[in-house]
């Protein structure tokens, strides 16, 4: 390729850092810039919780040596974009700065979603994304916060929680819904999680809905009132209600947006030589089954990241991302899920098996066609085998092929084989089948007394 080509990707999260690197490995000579306003060195964002609570310092959190980004010629420069234009293929930046593109990559993630709350501005009020929504929590809850308020559920929401109540800060959880991530999450597993909230003492409040946060003289943040007219005392609100796409400085440009910036299989926008990946990016048509338009997941921005980077260096592929997966933590309880499990199954006709632990915080779901052909799985408590699942949903096993085949899911099996041996027993019991339960060692069956 002419070394005169230069790309230019904008933002340096998984995706944009993903696309540069394998950019660099299929072409020698292509220049490549990567610009970010956020940090100039790409870091682990799910490490932000481990540098507020003094787990790791900030420089800990970047996978690669700042070494690595000149031996490879990939180019950083620090600085937020102001505007594009894009017939002239130029870059503006706040500062005045400009730099010219030959092929653009935008790859700008995410931002905390703001609902247009009364007091939604007000000092101590934050949502949790960027190394900037770090510091400025750092700073704000170092004295003087002895209560937060955290408005939604979900991933961030349960960082967030836990991050506060490392620094002795009580929390109370407002999720204007029945069950918490119950828009995502089954009936069961929402209230598993639930219950697994309040055993850490945290303040979770269901079917509470912010109405206004309530500011000092100071235009400091001092309390919540919820709809039904609570009053809550606090300095510090978490904004966790999702997030969506960072795109506000390309609106009024010839892009074409909707929620995210549109592109096709292949990432292409509207616009010759721009395209976009990661969390930004929204397909005009979903990619696949099971799929969304907009996936906010890390491991789908690094597909993204690769796949653009073949198509812009060698023949152009579609991008075909396979299964669903996701996998995160709430709290101490590890969560995966692969392919279809919504959170209302029964609409899709759909059957059902679920086993929970008599702990109450392990627990396995599968959901069957009427085929009794896998659609999809949701685990909690311990972890079993992407792979594995990946396979038996792209192959349609049925359900009993699953269940009987479990024990090579399990990703430890020292520690965790009584709960493979007591799913299948329940399955069995309830669907039948013609395989044998495995069979517990005598260590085996000393772990599942303890557990």
């Amino acid at each position: 390729m002419s070394q005169t080509r230069h790309i230019v990707i904008i933002g340096n999260g998984i995706s944009g850092i993903t696309c540069a690197r394998h950019l660099r490995k299929l072409d020698s000579d292509v220049k490549i810039t990567v610009i970010s306003g956020e940090s100039k060195y790409f870091f682990s964002r799910t490490a932000l919780m481990y540098v507020y609570m003094g787990h790791m310092k900030f420089e800990h959190t970047q996978p690669y040596e700042n070494w690595f980004w000149e031996k490879n010629r990939i180019d950083l420069k620090e600085g937020w974009v102001k505007q594009i234009d894009f017939n002239s293929k130029v870059l503006l930046f706040t500062n005045g700065d400009s730099i010219s593109f030959d092929q653009l990559v935008i790859a700008t993630g995410s931002k905390p979603n703001k609902f247009g709350w009364p007091g939604q501005d007000l000092a101590n009020v934050q949502g949790l994304y960027s190394k900037q929504d770090l510091e400025l929590m750092e700073k704000t809850t170092e004295s003087g916060v002895s209560h937060a308020v955290i408005v939604g559920g979900g991933l961030i929401g349960i960082e967030m929680a836990e991050m506060l109540s490392y620094k002795k800060i009580s929390v109370t959880f407002l999720v204007r819904e029945a069950g918490f991530w119950n828009n995502v999450l089954p009936k069961e597993e929402s209230e598993l999680v639930g219950r697994h909230i309040k055993e850490h003492h945290f303040d979770l409040r269901l079917n509470a809905e912010l109405d206004e946060i309530i500011g000092d003289q100071n235009g400091k943040v001092k309390g919540v009132k919820t709809k039904d007219g609570e009053l809550i005392d606090c300095q510090f609100v978490g904004l966790t209600a999702g997030v969506s796409p960072n795109i506000d400085f390309l609106k009024n440009s010839d892009l074409d947006l909707k929620r995210g910036v549109l592109v096709d299989q292949y990432f292409r926008t509207n616009l010759p030589d721009v395209f976009a990946i990661g969390d930004c990016a929204e397909f005009r048509e979903v990619p696949g089954k099971d799929r969304k338009n907009i996936e906010q997941v890390w491991y789908t921005g690094r597909m993204h990241g690769e796949t653009l980077a073949h198509n812009l260096i060698k023949k152009p592929v579609q991008y075909n991302p396979g299964v669903w997966f996701n996998s995160a933590k709430f709290l101490d309880i590890e969560y995966q899920t692969y392919g279809t499990v919504p959170a209302d199954w029964e609409k899709d006709n759909a059957i059902n098996f679920y086993w929970e632990h008599s702990s109450g915080k392990v627990a396995f779901r599968m959901l069957m066609d009427q085929e009794k052909k896998i659609l999809g799985v949701n685990n909690f408590g311990f972890r079993l085998k992407h792979e594995f699942f990946d396979k038996a949903i792209s192959q349609g096993w049925t359900g009993e092929k699953v269940i009987a085949h479990l024990s090579k899911a399990n990703f430890d099996p020292e520690f965790y084989a009584p709960y493979i041996n007591e799913i299948q027993k329940v399955y069995k019991d309830q669907f039948g089948g013609e395989f044998t339960p495995s069979k517990k060692s005598f260590i085996q069956k000393l772990l599942g007394a303890r557990l």
